[in-house]
């Protein structure tokens, strides 16, 4: 596969946005979103067992969203909602933990401070004192089997990011930013003012892999430069035999590739399955 950055210096900014701008290329993703929020919001205000909201640190937006299963060595689903660092919440993707909770799964949703008010730098630090409360506090909460760390799009980045924490046993990046270099070219970093620092150390493919199985996945319908990201990652994960598959979700978007995550016969609910059977065996 060619990769769709080879003529970058030939494009304008606004040519270089578009390359990264979900939002734009899916004609009816807002509303996409819009229903999701809805769906989720009327999940919470109904409630499932054991549902609670903990802070791990100080700060608004840096809690978890905890969806216990009926008994605590469940499996569990970490999910880190996307964004570009500065969007959204992890309260509008509740509607997911449907999917693995039909298959006896817990889920725990996990927050973090925007862009601009936090660097990348300090997301990343965030997701990984998170995931260390988790692993100290999570059985008090009914949280005491093993745990899936998945993420989508800006989450996917920081799935890979943050694989090799003691407390994740397996990874899910999905339709994730993996080279952040080209980012600084688009209006998405007048918020993240990356740093040369942050691309070299916060971009997945710049990094040694983590040798935990962790699968990728994307939509056959997303930008080309997120298809060639994921597919890219695989390649350098697989040359240092790292366990995984690439899974490209046919005829999904860079949005609806979360329907597959959203119900219990979804493809990445049984890939998430899977990956924790690969870790444990």
């Amino acid at each position: 596969m060619t990769a769709p950055l080879a003529r970058w210096g030939e494009l304008d900014r606004a040519a270089r946005h578009a390359a990264y701008d979900n939002a734009a290329a899916v004609v009816d993703s807002s509303a996409y979103m819009a229903r999701l929020r809805a769906r989720s919001a009327e999940l919470r205000r109904r409630g499932l067992p054991g549902q609670c909201d903990v802070a791990y640190a100080p700060g608004a937006r840096t809690l978890w969203h905890l969806y216990p299963a009926g008994h605590a060595d469940a499996p569990c689903l970490i999910f880190i909602h996307g964004g570009y660092w500065q969007m959204n919440a992890p309260e509008g993707f509740a509607c997911l933990v449907e999917g693995v909770r039909a298959h006896g799964w817990s889920v725990a949703m996990v927050g973090h401070t925007l862009a601009p008010e936090a660097s990348l730098t300090r997301i990343a630090a965030e997701i990984d004192m998170a995931l260390t409360w988790l692993d100290t506090h999570g059985p008090a909460h009914g949280f005491s089997g093993a745990r899936l760390l998945a993420g989508w799009s800006a989450g996917g980045t920081l799935t890979g990011l943050c694989l090799a924490h003691r407390a994740v046993t397996a990874g899910l990046a999905i339709s994730g930013v993996y080279e952040l270099g080209p980012l600084r070219d688009t209006r998405f970093n007048t918020a993240l003012q990356l740093t040369d620092q942050e691309v070299a150390t916060l971009s997945p493919l710049r990094l040694p892999p983590c040798g935990k199985p962790m699968a990728i996945a994307y939509g056959s319908r997303e930008l080309p430069t997120f298809c060639h990201d994921s597919i890219t990652l695989h390649h350098l994960r697989a040359r240092q035999h790292c366990p995984g598959p690439l899974v490209p979700l046919a005829g999904a978007d860079h949005f609806t590739v979360l329907d597959s995550l959203a119900h219990a016969d979804g493809e990445l609910v049984r890939v998430a399955r899977m990956m924790l059977d690969q870790a444990s065996a």
